[in-house]
């Protein structure tokens, strides 16, 4: 959550207190008030739309959501945009049917939890929200140089207005304010589940592959740019490459070296990164004797191949061994997965329970005419 919206939440906090302006409740009373919301399938302009407590699901907005838990992850049209292309429609029916179902299911609990939030904090909230509505609509004129007309403008080109956009903020602050409430007491993270946690994700998250990383300056006598024609271009490659380790000695940058002399004819700079010394080829294998023992940082040159076609200057940038990234490393971030982990757990459980006690049995047609709708987007074009 954005760092205004989080103030905002703050202060909804503030003043709603913990009964909300409302009557306070007992958790059996709570547990009495069932979200009845009718979900209604209807005909609309652009074909089936799902009708949420008053709010509209279009199928228009199906492709455009991103998929993934909790509004994380991709655009739906852009994962099944392919498949549609490449698929019968009975094929990518069943192949779309579980992310289709997901993705809407996912509209409609956010719209349950919104309405289940607002009614939870209580009535007497419409006058703050508006409040903190119209001052998230300030800051983000102010983005704009304070230029009214270009802050609509960019709301129009992101398919809103003021007022839709001042109402998008309100669901946000309210039902951040109420899952604010409802999530679970953050009890500590002991190590032993820090140490769990890592185990379980360290080959996916954390595994470091071997990898070298190295510069050369490649000088190749053959090409080399000569006064005289009659000069030995070994020779002469081989001064080059001493004069280039004299300067480098002498505390001049490997890299602007590197850049200087690759202008001339018959040098060349090379980056190369590879996984081993093993997957060196031909003629870069000769490099594997002065990388074994070097670290990062260090210079070696000059290095001539055995058929003396090429003098190297390299400067070894990384080197790294196969593992993991050490737990004590990435301890920041198991800590904030975990701790995303357990919030996303508790509002999938509330989100589920807000599904439960609506009637959405109505949502399977819409789902089916959304897929529908979208093999048809991919193959009309």
């Amino acid at each position: 959550m954005c760092k205004c919206a989080f103030l905002s939440v703050l202060t909804l906090l503030l003043v709603v207190g913990c009964g909300g302006g409302g009557p306070v409740l007992t958790e059996a009373e709570k547990e009495r008030i069932a979200i009845t919301e009718k979900i209604e399938l209807v005909e609309g302009a652009g074909g089936l739309v799902l009708i949420v407590g008053g709010e509209t699901i279009t199928s228009d907005e199906i492709p455009e959501a991103p998929v993934g838990r909790y509004g994380s992850g991709v655009i739906l049209g852009e994962l099944l945009g392919p498949i549609a292309q490449r698929s019968e429609l009975e094929q990518f029916r069943e192949e779309a049917k579980l992310v289709v179902e997901d993705v809407v299911l996912g509209k409609i609990s956010g719209i349950l939890l919104y309405q289940h939030a607002k009614r939870e904090l209580g009535a007497n909230i419409e006058e703050t929200l508006e409040k903190l509505a119209e001052k998230e609509l300030r800051k983000f004129v102010l983005r704009y140089g304070a230029d009214e007309a270009k802050a609509d403008e960019v709301l129009e080109e992101m398919g809103m207005d003021r007022e839709s956009f001042k109402e998008e903020h309100k669901k946000m602050i309210v039902t951040q304010s109420y899952l604010a409430k409802q999530l679970p007491y953050e009890k500590p993270i002991t190590y032993s589940e820090l140490v769990e946690y890592y185990e379980k994700v360290k080959d996916e998250s954390f595994f470091r592959p071997a990898m070298l990383k190295f510069r050369l300056i490649d000088i190749e006598p053959a090409e080399l740019e000569i006064a005289d024609a009659n000069m030995n271009r070994s020779e002469e490659a081989m001064k080059l490459a001493e004069k280039v380790m004299a300067q480098i000695a002498a505390g001049e940058d490997f890299s602007e070296l590197a850049e200087e002399y690759s202008k001339s004819q018959g040098v060349v700079h090379r980056a190369m990164k590879v996984s081993s010394i093993e997957s060196l080829d031909k003629p870069y294998d000769i490099l594997a004797e002065h990388v074994e023992g070097a670290k990062p940082g260090d210079i070696a040159g000059p290095i001539r191949t055995e058929a003396g076609e090429h003098i190297f200057v390299m400067k070894l940038e990384e080197k790294q061994t196969e593992g993991y990234e050490p737990l004590e490393k990435v301890q920041a971030q198991l800590v904030e997965r975990i701790h995303l982990e357990r919030q996303n757990e508790a509002i999938g459980k509330l989100n589920a329970k807000l599904l439960r006690q609506a009637e959405i049995g109505e949502t399977d047609k819409f789902v089916d005419f959304c897929i529908d709708k979208i093999y048809r987007m991919y193959n009309e074009k």
